[in-house]
């Protein structure tokens, strides 16, 4: 794949799963570190999510159980967060992967990962009606 195709794809990609929200990542670079920028639309988006043996729900959930184990990524984690729900992920989806996280990075980044998509699910309404606990 080009370099030219890989970018268009990777830069519609960005835009079906993460918005606003993924130009704002993209425009807070574009003053600094503009390759950093392309290199985010062409590798992760342009090649990575590409590729058909996952879907577009599989990848955002494995996105967010990646960085809730990472345990400090939080504006990353908000950002695919929202892509998730974007892409048809619910939001019990989204609590069970961070509870799962709990058993493999700990329970400190479990704890980080709510908290990011208790602010997330707020943000979009969605905390209403959540079960006790959660």
């Amino acid at each position: 794949m080009s370099a030219s195709t890989r970018y268009t794809e990777g830069l519609a990609k960005l835009e079906e799963i993460d918005g606003e929200a993924g130009r704002k990542v993209i425009d807070s670079l574009q003053a600094i570190a503009p390759d950093l920028a392309r290199y985010v639309i062409e590798f992760p988006f342009g090649d990575i999510y590409q590729r058909p043996e996952l879907d577009l729900p599989q990848r955002e959930l494995a996105t967010v159980a990646a960085l809730t184990a990472l345990g400090h990524c939080q504006p990353q984690l908000a950002v695919h967060i929202h892509g998730a729900l974007n892409v048809g992920c619910t939001r019990e989806q989204i609590v069970e992967v961070i509870i799962q996280m709990a058993v493999y990075a700990g329970f400190p980044a479990a704890l980080n990962g709510m908290s990011t998509a208790k602010t997330v699910f707020a943000e979009r309404g969605l905390l209403q009606g959540m079960a006790p606990g959660t």
